[in-house]
């Protein structure tokens, strides 16, 4: 089988095991943090979690990186990859160990916000950095398959992360403080992988000596308008990464109702909603794993606007009849859908950006793939919050949410028609 056969060629290739190495421990660490910060914020017995409090958490973790991501996008277009890999993830060991702190000292909210902020800040330039950096290790005929490995393994590593941090914090006695710091320690390790790859080999390509900080930044908005002008000329990746953003905001929705329904609905403990929502999780992550085998598959079948298609279409069918019943099972086998329309979706679109854009303008068009995400995400759950019972449970949302998902394989089925190559 062909992406066996191409599978087992990548992990041979050295420096590609490498960057998938850092990003196996970056993204583990990102869930081991994130499920600290949801049992803080959402499932701590003494807060009473409403989903307008989720979406607040969710803005101030998440919107500020509109400004920053364009900053990252110019900045790793600048910085050798590298060493944005080793100074992140050190950075995000000791601001971990900070919120960890933070936690034991009960301090105000909006002191924790602020630590967690600076964490997932530094998380923008890691993330876009890897997907930068993934074809200065892999060639172009098995990028595909290298976007269906690398990302998705990362989804899962999170995933496991997440799992791991559900048993420690319960050895911990419930502890978050403990999570965090088991967090803190994976950033670490991170770093110390990045350690064996060359300085150099993952760019990116600068014409004359490299710029500093300060002109780097005096740059910002040129190299922006820049950027913006190099993604307009290239149209597949705009359409996709348009049609990732509504499929991002429709994910968005779901993810802030089965919060709300695991947080109240399903169960009578906030222990009990926390280990439901890691159940969910988990199936997502099945979710995530399937599309990252069936996807180089399908986009040899069905091209990668096809494939978009497919998994956009799936999400309009199987969300409603699966969704409306607001029951545990049928919700989990909605979230496994999801998982594998979220990350399908994803690899095909990475993979337009990765062989449609300039390696001198990757950094900068990742960084706002990246920012689309963010928005996408915070905006669907201020939407979600609005319609939202204190429950979770919402026709309108599911209904929504299958409308927008029937647009986008309308719109991409048009799109590809008039893209015949594709």
């Amino acid at each position: 089988m062909s992406v066996a056969r191409d599978l087992r060629t990548l992990l041979r290739l050295r420096n590609f095991r490498r960057l998938l190495t850092v990003r196996l421990l970056s993204q583990s660490a990102d869930g081991v943090y994130q499920v600290a910060l949801a049992s803080y914020v959402v499932f701590s017995p003494e807060k009473q979690t409403s989903a307008a409090a989720i979406a607040s958490a969710m803005a101030v973790l998440l919107l500020p990186y509109s400004l920053i991501g364009p900053f990252a996008g110019v900045l790793l277009d600048r910085w050798p990859r590298r060493q944005v890999f080793l100074y992140g993830n050190l950075l995000r060991a000791a601001l971990a160990c900070s919120t960890a702190l933070l936690i034991l000292a009960s301090v105000p909210d909006w002191l924790f916000y602020a630590s967690a902020l600076c964490v997932t800040a530094v998380n923008r330039f890691v993330l876009a950095g890897l997907s930068a950096a993934l074809p200065r290790v892999v060639d172009t005929d098995r990028l595909v398959v290298a976007n269906s490995l690398s990302p998705t393994a990362g989804t899962l590593a999170a995933t496991a992360g997440g799992g791991l941090a559900f048993v420690v914090r319960l050895v911990a006695d419930e502890s978050d403080a403990a999570v965090v710091l088991l967090g803190a320690m994976l950033y670490l390790l991170s770093a110390l992988a990045s350690l064996s790859l060359s300085r150099t080999l993952l760019g990116p390509d600068i014409d004359g000596s490299p710029m500093r900080l300060r002109a780097a930044l005096a740059v910002t908005a040129r190299g922006l308008v820049a950027g913006l002008r190099h993604l307009a000329q290239r149209s597949h990746a705009a359409k996709a990464l348009a049609a990732m953003t509504v499929i991002r905001f429709c994910y968005g929705a779901l993810t802030v109702m089965v919060l709300m329904l695991c947080r109240y609905a399903w169960s009578a403990t906030e222990s009990d909603g926390l280990a439901l929502l890691g159940l969910a999780v988990a199936v997502s992550g099945a979710g995530f794993f399937t599309a990252a085998v069936l996807t180089p598959w399908a986009v040899g079948r069905l091209g990668r606007y096809g494939w978009i298609v497919g998994c956009a279409g799936a999400a309009a069918v199987l969300v409603p009849a699966l969704g409306l019943s607001f029951a545990p099972v049928p919700m989990l086998i909605a979230a496994f859908v999801l998982g594998v329309v979220t990350q399908g979706s994803k690899i095909a679109t990475d993979t337009v950006v990765q062989t449609s854009v300039d390696d001198s303008f990757r950094g900068r068009v990742f960084s706002l793939y990246d920012v689309l995400f963010n928005v996408a995400f915070v905006s669907a759950a201020g939407v979600a919050a609005l319609m939202l019972p204190p429950d979770g449970r919402s026709v309108t949302v599911v209904v929504v949410v299958a409308v927008l998902y029937a647009t986008v394989a309308v719109t991409m089925f048009r799109w590809r028609r008039t893209d015949a190559h594709r």
